[in-house]
């Protein structure tokens, strides 16, 4: 047999491990790297390979099995082995803990390195054990130290307590990083802040969100307009505005979804006056509210007992055509009811029905009730309305 470079060694034996794994024929591998021996090519990749196809076939004590048996073959393993043996069990879903146990067999021969401990710890992320995770983690603190550039097992370690509820643990945990000059990147937070609007958990969102401006880091528009979203859905208004106040400051100007989230949380809390100079803001700024914030303030306006700022917003969808305008209108014409407000009301429903915009039946009824309340000429004013609604 003539010699074989190593580089083609690894080339040949990739579809003998996907062979392997199909098929089980796992005797083809070893006649590959009994050859391979004799050729005096092998390395620690050919021994990667193999790893990899025994744990994809569910054979982990066979990918153990072959790294014990690596210097048999001439090829003296290495944390390099170590690491990708860990790696390849971890793959597999619930495996960290056979990772864990050939780990603590072979860290006392091998002394295990930053990544060793990074791809443990990314283990008990994906099956969510905290108590593991925080075993882990304080092992590494203990053999490698603190370093920035252990970013990725300190990632892992801070989202498995923030899923397992304890963010009050990885706060903590932030702090001593952010004093040994180790806290983690934007992506954590960003990931970070996803699960915590999944869990609703707006008190510890600002906390963190917190923590991470304060230490130079610069959020995004995608992630300010989460936090306004999962804070005006927490009736948190203030703090709301606080971080639309300070968009700018980090080059994430506010658009349409930022300004409509806040408006629609001060509305939703009855906040009368903030909501009304918000209004202006929003139309100074050229980001106005959607149709449906819109009829939602028309009618907070009315209960607030703001009826002109109802109209000021009724006039503005109309002047700048914030469509459909059906929804809004009705709410006006309700409003405006509600208060005996007879002749702006005639006014408002005649401009409605020229243009042909829709005013419902159950509209149409409360304008009856009212009307005919007033005596015979506000009836006569009523009767006038209907025909030409029901002509319309």
């Amino acid at each position: 047999m003539g010699r074989i470079e190593p580089e083609a060694f690894g080339v040949c034996l990739e579809p003998y491990g996907g062979f392997a794994w199909k098929n089980k024929l796992f005797e083809q591998m070893w006649d590959a790297i009994r050859s391979m021996k004799q050729e005096g090519v092998l390395q620690v990749a050919t021994f990667v390979s193999v790893f990899g196809s025994y744990c994809s076939a569910g054979r982990f004590n066979e990918a153990i099995m072959t790294f014990d048996v690596m210097e048999k073959y001439g090829v003296t393993p290495n944390v390099v082995a170590v690491n990708s043996l860990l790696s390849a069990i971890c793959r597999e879903d619930n495996q960290t803990l056979v990772a864990l146990e050939f780990f603590e067999r072979i860290k006392t021969k091998i002394a295990p390195d930053a990544d060793s401990f990074a791809i443990l710890l990314e283990g008990w992320e994906k099956e969510g054990n905290v108590a593991k995770a925080k075993n882990t983690f304080g092992e590494m603190v203990i053999r490698v130290g603190w370093s920035p550039q252990n970013m990725s097992a300190y990632d892992a370690f801070l989202t498995t307590l923030v899923c397992g509820s304890q963010v009050d643990e990885a706060i903590k945990f932030l702090q001593v990083m952010k004093g040994k000059n180790c806290l983690p990147g934007l992506k954590f937070f960003s990931n970070a802040l996803d699960i915590l609007i999944k869990q609703n958990d707006s008190a510890h969102a600002v906390l963190l969100w917190d923590i991470m401006v304060g230490s130079g880091l610069v959020p995004n528009l995608i992630m300010y307009n989460a936090i306004i979203g999962l804070l005006c859905n927490n009736n948190d208004t203030d703090n709301a505005l606080r971080y639309l106040d300070e968009m700018v400051w980090y080059g994430a100007f506010p658009d349409s979804l930022a300004y409509n989230m806040i408006f629609h949380g001060l509305v939703n809390n009855k906040k009368v006056r903030e909501a009304g100079k918000f209004f202006f803001e929003m139309i100074k700024n050229e980001w106005p509210p959607t149709h449906s914030n819109c009829a939602a303030a028309i009618t907070m306006f009315f209960d607030g007992d703001d009826p002109e700022m109802a109209i000021e917003i009724w006039d503005y969808m109309v002047k700048n055509r914030v469509l459909p305008l059906e929804e809004s209108a009705n709410v006006l014409l309700i409003g405006l009811s509600n208060m005996g407000r007879l002749k702006e009301l005639r006014r408002f429903a005649e401009y409605m029905l020229d243009r042909r915009i829709n005013i419902d039946e159950s509209t149409m009824t409360k304008l009856k009730h009212v009307f005919y309340k007033e005596g015979r000429s506000a009836r006569d004013s009523y009767d006038s309305l209907s025909r030409k609604w029901r002509s319309s």
